[in-house]
C-alpha cells in the first residue's frame, strides 16, 4: 500500500466514522425522545432497545455516511489544494479514489455480513419492546400448506421454537385421506417434532357396511423439515424482516410449495444489491469535484451531493417498499432500475472525465 493511499484512506475513514456516528447519534435520539413514554422502566430493556435501534439505524445510516463521509473528503482535498498536490506527485484519478471505493465495498460487506446474524431482525426485537411483547412471543391460529399436507397450529411460540395443539391434514385429489392431530410439537435437528400422536386413517374405498376409519397413536412423529419457527412466524406475519439466511431458507421451502415469493426476493434483494447503490454515487460525486478551490463552489457541491444522494436513496427505498407491498415483481421494480442505474451513472461518469 503507497503512501497516498494510506493517506487518503486515513482522512475518509475518519470522516466516515465521524459522519456515521452522528446520524446514527441524530437517528437512535430522535426515536428514543419520540417513544421515551413508551420505553420500559426497566433500564436492561432500555439499553437493549438503543442496542437494537442503533442497528436497525445502521442499515440506513451507513450507506449514508459512505457518501457523506466522502462528500466532506474531496471538499477538505480541493479547500486545502491538496488535489493539485496529488496530481503534481504524477497520481493518476483512479489511484486516488480506488481506495475508497475498495473500503466502501468492503463496509458494504460487511453490513451484508450482519444481516445474516439475528441482528437482521433488530426492528422486530425493538417494536416487541415498546408493546411489552419482548418476553412473549405467541402467534394463534395458524394455518399453511406443506407439500401434500394443510398444517394448523392452534399456537406457535417461534422464541422457544414450539407450538401447541398441531392438526395436520393429508390431502390426495382434494381429499383429506389423512389426519395426524398432536398435543405439542418442538422445532429440533431442523425439523418439527408432534408427540402424542393420533393419526385417524380413511379407507380409500369407502363401503358403507364394511369400511371403518383406522385410528392409532404414536409418541411422536416428524414433519415441515427445515421450517423454521422465525420463517413460519414472519410468513405468516407478512413482514420484511428476514435474516438472509433465513430468507433463502423461506424463498426454497416456499417455491417447493408453489406460494408467491415476491416479497421474500424483495428482501433479499434489497439486502444483497441495494446498498451497492452507493459505489456509483461516489464516482459521480468525484467526477464533478474541482482540482482548484479558486474555481470550486464548496457550498453548493456539498448541498447538490447530499440532495442528490439521499434522492437516490429514497428512490429506491420506495422501490424495495412497493416490491413489498407485492404489487410489483422485485426483479423489474429493484434488479431493473439498480442496472439503470449503473449503467446511466457509468455514462455520465465517462463523459465528465473525457469532457
Amino acid at each position: 500500500m503507497s503512501i497516498l493511499t494510506r493517506y487518503i484512506l486515513k482522512r475518509y475513514i475518519l470522516n466516515f466514522i465521524i459522519v456515521l456516528i452522528s446520524l446514527e447519534l441524530f437517528f437512535v435520539g430522535i426515536d428514543y425522545l419520540q417513544n421515551f413514554k413508551n420505553v420500559p422502566t426497566s433500564a436492561n430493556l432500555q439499553l437493549l432497545y438503543i442496542l437494537y435501534n442503533s442497528f436497525f439505524t445502521l442499515t440506513l445510516a451507513l450507506p449514508l455516511s459512505i457518501v457523506f463521509g466522502w462528500v466532506i473528503t474531496l471538499v477538505v482535498f480541493v479547500r486545502n489544494n491538496e488535489f493539485v498536490a496529488f496530481n503534481a506527485l504524477g497520481a493518476t484519478r483512479k489511484e486516488i479514489f480506488m481506495p475508497v471505493v475498495s473500503i466502501s465495498i468492503l463496509l458494504l460487506f460487511l453490513l451484508i455480513f450482519l444481516q445474516m446474524t439475528p441482528l437482521a431482525y433488530s426492528y422486530d426485537q425493538k417494536r416487541k419492546i415498546l408493546n411489552n411483547e419482548y418476553f412473549t412471543s405467541t402467534k394463534n391460529d395458524i394455518f399453511l400448506k406443506y407439500n401434500d399436507y394443510y398444517v394448523y397450529f392452534e399456537k406457535l411460540l417461534p422464541l422457544e421454537k414450539r407450538a401447541e395443539n398441531i392438526h395436520i391434514f393429508r390431502v390426495n385429489n382434494s381429499d383429506v385421506v389423512e389426519s395426524i392431530i398432536g398435543e405439542k410439537a418442538y422445532f429440533q435437528n431442523n425439523r418439527w417434532y408432534v408427540v402424542n400422536v393420533k393419526i385417524i386413517n380413511k379407507p380409500e374405498n369407502i363401503d358403507v357396511d364394511n369400511s371403518k376409519l383406522d385410528i392409532k397413536y404414536e409418541k411422536f412423529l416428524h414433519t415441515l423439515d427445515g421450517f423454521k419457527p422465525k420463517i413460519l412466524d414472519n410468513v405468516y406475519e407478512s413482514k420484511t424482516d428476514f435474516s438472509i439466511f433465513d430468507a433463502i431458507s423461506a424463498l426454497v421451502l416456499l417455491k417447493e410449495q408453489g406460494i408467491n415469493t415476491q416479497k421474500i426476493r424483495g428482501v433479499l434483494y434489497n439486502q444483497l444489491v441495494i446498498p451497492f447503490f452507493v459505489i456509483p454515487i461516489l464516482l459521480l460525486i468525484y467526477a464533478y469535484a474541482s482540482l482548484n478551490s479558486r474555481f470550486f463552489n464548496i457550498g453548493k457541491f456539498t448541498s447538490l451531493s447530499i440532495f442528490g444522494t439521499l434522492i437516490v436513496w429514497g428512490f429506491f427505498f420506495m422501490l424495495f417498499k412497493l416490491t413489498s407491498s407485492g404489487s410489483i415483481t422485485p426483479e423489474i421494480s429493484l434488479l431493473l432500475p439498480m442496472l439503470f442505474w449503473l449503467i446511466f451513472s457509468t455514462s455520465v461518469y465517462n463523459k465528465k472525465i473525457n469532457s
